[in-house]
């Protein structure tokens, strides 16, 4: 049995330890530490008291020994280790986890009532004409919809309702009194734009496709050949398929011009330039190259493609049942108020056309001069002196609609 423990099992606590009685060294120690513990919980209480918290950032690990008192020795250093405080990583990771969570539960709850929807709708629109007993039978065959089921399907019913939505709504704006004005509107522009532009539009198709009147007969093997042929004026180019009549001897003024060139080729005579084939001098025909579309005559695009002629090419004129064969010498294109270009000293019979250019427009006019060749040049006469007056402007095409609006001629 150990001392001051008796033989029931209590522990008898020491006797009160007095100084001045105490003469061991083991006993001067148990004082030392007893006194010391007592100094640390009044120094803390102190702390508390006066607001100051003792606190460590890291375990300090130490051993007391004879030289350092433990009294001096700050006990949270001793026995306290601080908890370690949550990483902001941490925070970041236990968020990430929270919102993952609401964003697939939310995902999987709008899928499925999405597909719930979908096919509701099916149903709806399978059974609304169905009677009473019809229906009955429906759904004992076919269960209302539970659950959603894989994501293809659903983003499926998706399109399709997104495809039902502007059906319908393209139906909804056919049948609104809305639409028709706006329709009817666009139609009337839509018509306008042709009338005013429709001498660009046939012009360039007529350019490309060729109407192939030529007949045969009029294509000469030899050009120099003194053939006789009818008295109807003509003038005939192979190259770009004309075979077209010519109207001499009328006015230079616009409305005399306009009613030639509805029924073929003007001769378009000012002072200086008044011959005729066969003739020493400048013999000018007009045609056009364009015109309105809903303009008189079956020669409005005669002119179409007289771009494509080139030096060297020939030209036939037909002219008091005689054929007069040109060769091309020069083209170009001037002013419309360029009327001077057309006078020139020659000792030679010419012969210029004259159209608008460019295609489907009275912008510019395209001169094609050639000189005669067959007959023999020489034996031509000189042209008589005209009594006709000088005019400022080269005739073109007619005016469009917006121009005769506003008074054009």
């Amino acid at each position: 049995m150990k001392p001051n423990q008796p033989d029931n099992g209590q522990i008898i606590p020491p006797p009160p330890i007095q100084g001045p009685d105490l003469k061991t060294s083991s006993e001067r120690s148990y004082l030392q530490n007893n006194e010391a513990a007592a100094q640390i919980i009044r120094s803390q209480i102190d702390n508390l008291y006066a607001g100051q918290a003792t606190t460590t950032t890291s375990q300090i690990a130490i051993t007391p020994d004879k030289a350092t008192p433990i009294a001096d020795i700050d006990p949270y250093q001793r026995t306290h280790v601080e908890h370690p405080a949550i990483q902001n990583v941490e925070w970041k990771k236990y968020h990430t986890a929270w919102q993952d969570y609401y964003q697939k539960y939310y995902e999987g709850y709008y899928k499925h009532h999405v597909k719930l929807a979908a096919q509701q709708q099916v149903i709806n629109t399978q059974t609304e004409k169905l009677s009473p007993a019809e229906k009955k039978s429906y759904f004992s065959h076919n269960p209302e919809p539970t659950t959603a089921t894989t994501d293809e399907e659903i983003m499926f019913d998706l399109r399709q309702r997104l495809i039902g939505k502007v059906k319908e709504s393209a139906t909804k704006v056919k049948k609104s009194r809305h639409f028709w004005p706006l329709i009817s509107g666009l139609i009337a522009v839509l018509i306008l734009l042709f009338v005013q532009y429709n001498q660009v539009l046939v012009s360039n198709v007529v350019a490309y496709v060729s109407p192939g009147n030529i007949d045969p007969q009029n294509i000469v093997i030899s050009p120099i050949t003194d053939i006789s042929v009818s008295p109807d004026p003509k003038l005939i180019i192979p190259k770009i398929n004309i075979d077209v009549p010519v109207v001499y001897d009328i006015g230079n003024d616009y409305k005399s011009q306009m009613a030639a060139m509805a029924n073929g080729l003007a001769h378009f005579v000012i002072p200086g330039a008044s011959s005729h084939p066969g003739q020493i001098g400048n013999t000018v025909l007009a045609g056009h190259s364009s015109n309105d579309l809903f303009d008189g005559g079956d020669y409005k695009f005669v002119f179409a493609q007289l771009d494509r002629l080139n030096i060297g090419d020939t030209i036939y004129a037909n002219y008091n049942s005689k054929r007069y064969t040109y060769t091309v010498t020069k083209k170009e294109t001037v002013n419309p108020n360029d009327v001077s270009k057309l006078v020139y000293p020659t000792t030679k019979p010419i012969l210029t056309l004259l159209t608008c250019t460019p295609l489907g427009t009275a912008k510019y006019r395209l001169f094609v001069t050639a000189e005669q060749i067959s007959p023999d040049p020489s034996q031509s006469t000189v042209a008589p002196n005209s009594d006709t007056t000088s005019v400022a402007t080269i005739p073109g095409n007619s005016p469009t609609l917006i121009e005769r609006l506003f008074g054009a001629n």
